[in-house]
């Protein structure tokens, strides 16, 4: 982005913080690969290769950047199928400006470099564990400090009772194995002596494949703040009397308020997860957008991946948005009970917000359903449980978490996979970070830029300060088989933006032009186009939504699902480019030999020509219909009575002759010259057609063509 147009956007966000005013915070959870990796853990896998050591480097790139700043190493999320949690590399840092840490910095750098291993005889570890004994004392703790066998096994157990202490040096959970080494429960990470007012400190030697890296400290779960902010003077005394270089702080999460930023990198299939901490208003959100991109990009890291064909796709996780407030007590869906059903009915009317920035993994199975997409009996009672929030006075928050919870969620009751998840709005199912009054879009890919996050942040917080005084859209509509089949396609989904541009700008929070077209666009679409006699077609991928292969049960385990990707949908799209053009409700189309009926639609005084189509792209290893043959290439034939010449256009899904790419695109210059190749465009005599093929009845939906269902083949 030219400097020129970063200042318009700049000036585009400052007037829109101002014209919101409300305290809503925006967070987000962007992701970055290693797009020229074709290691499975940049392709699919959370976990190995060297994912955790690009992770450590991302993270010291970003502590230099926030000096005072404090690194801690937590346990990370816990998944069904995997023995131990994922690693979580946390950044603290008070909002205030003022350093939080002054001690021994984390060797972040030096991991996976052999200079940095050090004997395990020549560490300070007595030295740090008396001293970190003696800083407790002076602090009033009574201590006891003892060895065991497990890893980290000079301990140290404080509490103010001198005889509970005593006796709980001697409890097996004193001897416990590290946190980062067990398997979290079902119900989340507990530490039973800190329930008792009794923490344990473990410290060693900390290793990476076998070789000491230095001293680490395992901290137990502290209960507050306050009590997190001593334990961080206490070791910083503790660090300076053993004269310690390194240190590396691992173990439970810290608490946190409002007045700290927490950020965490942390490992998801095929990707790096960053946990940004939430913002106050979208310029500080712009900010931190723009430092995450640079340090990503430094690294080598990128939002998108390139595909051998010159597609480009996003990331490969997501690139989720949350709002909330300063404070739980503060987040605008407490301050305004009645925001969140707002925001329930006015998402269910425009599925633009569903599916234009999401990622291509759509429908009810998918990592984002709507409410719309689970079951017909479960949308029915949704209604209900609307009708009931509206009916109460001043709904708690428990009970309008309770209300909504069983309906934003997938169809198997997963309430992390939905379009909206509120399982951090006041669940106290969640152990530790469920009452935080915040809800999570889920329905957005990984941005390919900052700017684009920001753009993204200022939409939903623009829609948010609307909802919170005016019901906009206050029954909800049943779409029915319109949902996905009229909004599977690119021309209805900018139709339905510009419908939520309009009410935006008509209750006063109004997006400018910069920002619109930050959300309009999108760089390097897989379209293509060709112009014949004055008109011009354009072939433009549309959303499909795939389903689920097999049972959700054996599968909920996992951190993914297997999915039927093989069916493809294309948008058809016929507009004039010139004004003499023979009349353009006389052009006709056909696609692989079959008469395909175009819809006319017009906005902004134009008029286009339209239709989807749905086809098998390749055979699945896996997946539904087995007797259904990929269509191959796509061969759409453009004509009109007028016109004695035919257009053929033919889009390949490779290299148009088969050739083999001399591996994946080094550019988006390189992938797009690829994916332009891709269509070849031919004329031939009109005369020299056969007639066209008549499509059966069930092939037919009102916008789309289900060519999948001509190509049912005998087996």
């Amino acid at each position: 982005m030219s400097a020129a147009a970063s200042d318009n956007l700049s000036d585009a966000i400052a007037e829109h913080d101002e014209a919101v005013g409300d305290a809503i915070w925006v967070g987000s959870e962007p992701t970055f690969t290693l797009r020229h990796s074709e290691s499975s853990e940049w392709l699919s896998e959370p976990l190995g290769g060297d994912k955790y050591a690009y992770a450590l480097r991302m993270m010291a790139a970003l502590q230099k950047r926030h000096p005072g700043s404090m690194v801690l190493r937590t346990v990370g999320r816990q998944y069904a199928a995997e023995d131990v949690p994922r690693w979580s590399i946390g950044l603290l840092e008070r909002r205030d400006g003022k350093p939080l840490w002054k001690g021994p910095a984390d060797p972040l750098g030096g991991v996976g470099d052999d200079s940095a291993s050090t004997n395990a005889d020549t560490l300070p570890l007595e030295g740090f564990w008396r001293a970190l004994h003696h800083a407790g004392e002076q602090r009033g703790w009574h201590v006891a400090g003892f060895h065991c066998e497990e890893a980290l096994g000079h301990r140290l157990l404080f509490g103010r009772d001198p005889k509970a202490v005593e006796r709980a040096a001697h409890d097996p959970l004193a001897h416990r194995a590290s946190v980062h080494h067990e398997k979290t429960p079902a119900d989340g990470l507990t530490d039973a002596l800190a329930d008792d007012g009794l923490f344990l400190f473990s410290i060693g030697a900390h290793d990476v494949d076998g070789e000491p890296c230095g001293l680490c400290i395992e901290l137990p779960a502290l209960p507050g703040v306050q009590d997190f902010l001593d334990c961080v003077a206490m070791l910083q005394q503790a660090c300076e009397d053993a004269a310690l270089s390194t240190l590396v702080v691992q173990g439970c999460a810290p608490p946190i308020d409002q007045r700290f930023a927490w950020l965490t990198v942390t490992p998801d299939p095929a990707v790096i997860e960053i946990n940004q901490a939430p913002q106050p208003s979208v310029a500080a959100f712009y900010a931190a957008s723009r430092e995450l991109f640079e340090v990503a990009g430094s690294l080598g890291l990128s939002p998108y991946r390139l595909q051998y064909n010159g597609n480009v796709s996003d990331s490969g996780g997501g690139g989720q948005f949350t709002l909330g407030g300063e404070a739980p007590a503060t987040s605008p869906f407490f301050v305004e009970p009645a925001l969140l059903p707002r925001l329930v009915r006015y998402l269910n009317h425009h599925p633009v917000l569903s599916y234009y920035f999401a990622p291509d993994y759509l429908g009810g199975a998918s990592q984002s359903p709507r409410p719309d997409e689970t079951t017909r009996d479960a949308f029915r009672e949704l209604s209900i449980a609307l009708q009931q929030l509206q009916a109460q006075q001043d709904p708690s928050a428990e009970f309008l978490w309770a209300s909504l919870a069983p309906f934003l969620a997938d169809p198997s009751g997963n309430a992390h996979r939905s379009e909206l998840n509120i399982e951090k709005l006041w669940n106290p199912y969640l152990p530790g970070r469920g009452c935080l009054g915040l809800v999570e879009f889920r329905a957005f890919r990984m941005p390919r830029s900052p700017e684009r996050a920001a753009a993204i942040a200022a939409l939903l917080r623009a829609l948010t300060s609307m909802l919170i005084r005016h019901d906009v859209a206050p029954t909800l509509r049943d779409w029915g088989d319109e949902l996905h089949d009229r909004f599977a396609l690119p021309y209805f989904l900018r139709q339905d933006l510009f419908a939520v541009f309009a009410d935006l700008a008509r209750h006063g929070v109004g997006l400018r032009a910069s920002l619109q077209r930050e959300l309009i666009e999108e760089p390097s679409a897989a379209v293509w186009s060709a112009t014949f006699h004055g008109v011009e077609l354009t072939l433009q991928r549309a959303v499909d939504f795939w389903p689920l292969v097999g049972d959700v049960a054996s599968q909920e385990s996992g951190g993914s699902r297997t999915v039927d990707s093989s069916t493809a949908r294309l948008q058809l799209c016929v507009r004039a480019s010139d004004a003499d053009a023979p009349a353009l409700d006389g052009w006709s189309l056909r696609v692989a030999g079959f008469a395909v009926p175009l819809r006319t639609a017009g906005d902004d005084g134009e008029t286009v020509r339209l239709v989807g189509i749905r086809y098998r792209d390749f055979a699945p290893w896996r997946g539904l219909h087995p007797a259904i043959p990929p269509l191959g290439p796509v061969v759409v034939e453009l004509s009109h009575p007028d016109v004695d010449e035919v257009a053929r256009c033919t889009l390949h899904n490779w290299h148009p002759h088969g050739a083999a790419y001399d591996g994946l695109p080094a550019t988006l210059v390189i992938a797009d010259a690829r994916r332009r190749e891709r269509l070849v465009v031919e004329t031939f005599a009109a005369t020299q057609r056969p007639a066209a093929r008549s499509l059966p009845a069930a092939a037919l939906m009102p916008y789309t063509v289900d060519l999948r269902v001509c190509q049912i083949a005998p087996v």
